[in-house]
Formats: structure tokens, C-alpha cells, sequence
């Protein structure tokens, strides 16, 4: 605010001098409150956004195999503890979930306007698609009906069906770490689910494994993602998802030392 002030007094001297310098500051003062006014009211439509986009999108993913069943209720509540949702924003939350529901909800509408709403921003969506794999997986599962629908969710995001197949892998090596006991790192699948993450082939170089890492924790890493308007809500999962990013690179590099 005061560059602002400072900007705008230099201005308005160069035309008035003293008075036109005091004119010029309150004008830039004025300026830079309306355009942060803009942007944190631009921030927090798109962070309730990605709550009732997230959420009514899940709401039609649980009932993706004929039925929403108590288990998966209690699911959707405990995301909203999850997420620190305030009561404005789990109400918000509850409303969607029970319109996921609903026999008439059009799923590619929904997506759509979350597209719009989001600016198509890459990272948004690969979090959007990481919270419903989240969801329908907490038992470290994903059932075909549900894999569908997470392919169709994916696909109205524009995002590769690749993606559906890392977070996946990502969500089974989770759940292998939380197994306790040292990770195996010559399991065959762990492996596999570990190039799945980094989204690159067992054939790829050191280099392409190493870039492909990089690249990938930069695009996930929590305050870029915050600063972008992602609502502090969702900070955990980011974090956890750079954690398994990096769980997946340690995982291919020990598995090359011990084939060397």
C-alpha cells in the first residue's frame, strides 16, 4: 500500500506539486484497497468454489455403485473435519453432498464449473481429482464403479486418465507406509506404483526420474498452491501429497542402488 501511496503522490506532484502530491497518494491508497478488496473476494469465491464443487462431486462418486451407504456419510463428515471447515462452510459442504446425490445431478455441469471458476489451473485439478480418490479409498480401495467414475471425473476435467492410475498408486503406497515396518523397496508393485506417481516408465533416465520429481513437487508444493487460492483447508492433503511424491522417488532410487 504505501509503493501505492508513494506512486500515486509522485504522480500527482509532478502535476500539483505539494497538493497534488497528497491528492495522487490518497488516489493510489484508494486504488490499491479496491484491488486487494478484488482479489480476496476473488480468492474466497474460489476457495467455496472447490468446497461445494468437491463435495457435490462426491456425493455423486459415493452413490457411483447404485447406493450411499452410512460408512461413506460418515466419510463426507469426516472430510469436514479434515479440512477445517468452519459451520458456514460445512454447511455449504452438506448441501452439495446431498445434491451429488440426486438421481438428476448433472456431473459434467458441475465439472465444468468448476473448470471455469478455478482458471483451469493444473494443480487445482489434480487436488480436485486427489480428494475424490481420497474419498471412495479410504479402506485403501478403489472399486470398478467407483474407478469409472474417477476416469469420467478426470477426463470432464481435462485431465489424462494417467492421473486416476497415479493418485492410485499413490494412495497404495500411503497406505503400505502406514502398514508399519520398513518399506520393502523390492516389492514389484511398489515399484510399479512409484513410477505411476512420478508419472514416468521404468525405462526412463536418472535425469527424467530426478526432473520429473522436481517438477512435480514445485507444482504441488503447499504455499504456491495457497498462494494461488487454494483454501488453507486443503493444506494437509497438498502436504501429503509432496510426501508421497518424495516417498515414490526415494522408493525408485533405492530400488536402482540395490539393481546396481
Amino acid at each position: 500500500m504505501l509503493f501505492a501511496m508513494i506512486f500515486g503522490g509522485l504522480i500527482g506532484y509532478a502535476f500539483g506539486r505539494f497538493p497534488g502530491f497528497l491528492v495522487g497518494a490518497a488516489i493510489g491508497a484508494f486504488l490499491f484497497q479496491r484491488m486487494k478488496s478484488r482479489l480476496i473476494g476473488r480468492i474466497q469465491s474460489l476457495q467455496n468454489n472447490f468446497v461445494e464443487s468437491v463435495f457435490a462431486v462426491m456425493g455423486a462418486l459415493c452413490k457411483a455403485d447404485g447406493v450411499v451407504t452410512r460408512d461413506e456419510i460418515q466419510l463426507a463428515e469426516a472430510m469436514f473435519e479434515r479440512f477445517r471447515l468452519n459451520e458456514e462452510q460445512k454447511a455449504i459442504a452438506r448441501d452439495a453432498f446431498n445434491r451429488g446425490k440426486q438421481p438428476d445431478f448433472d456431473l459434467d455441469a458441475e465439472l465444468n464449473r468448476f473448470l471455469q471458476s478455478s482458471g483451469r489451473q493444473p494443480a487445482f485439478l489434480q487436488m480436485f481429482l486427489q480428494v475424490q480418490v481420497s474419498a471412495v479409498a479410504a479402506d485403501g480401495q478403489v472399486h470398478p464403479a467407483e474407478h469409472e467414475m474417477l476416469v469420467r471425473i478426470a477426463r470432464g476435467l481435462g485431465l489424462p486418465e494417467s492421473q486416476v492410475d497415479q493418485l492410485e498408486a499413490m494412495l497404495r503406497g500411503a497406505h503400505a507406509g502406514h502398514a508399519g515396518g520398513s518399506p520393502n523397496y523390492s516389492s514389484g508393485q511398489q515399484i510399479e506404483d512409484a513410477y505411476k506417481v512420478l508419472g514416468v516408465s521404468a525405462s526412463a533416465s536418472d535425469a527424467e526420474i530426478k526432473r520429473a520429481y522436481r517438477k512435480l513437487m514445485s507444482e504441488n508444493h503447499p504455499d504456491k498452491l495457497a498462494g494461488r487460492g487454494m483454501p488453507e483447508s486443503m493444506r494437509e492433503m497438498a502436504e501429503e501429497r509432496t510426501r508421497e511424491i518424495s516417498h515414490a522417488y526415494d522408493v525408485i532410487k533405492d530400488a536402482r542402488k540395490q539393481a546396481s
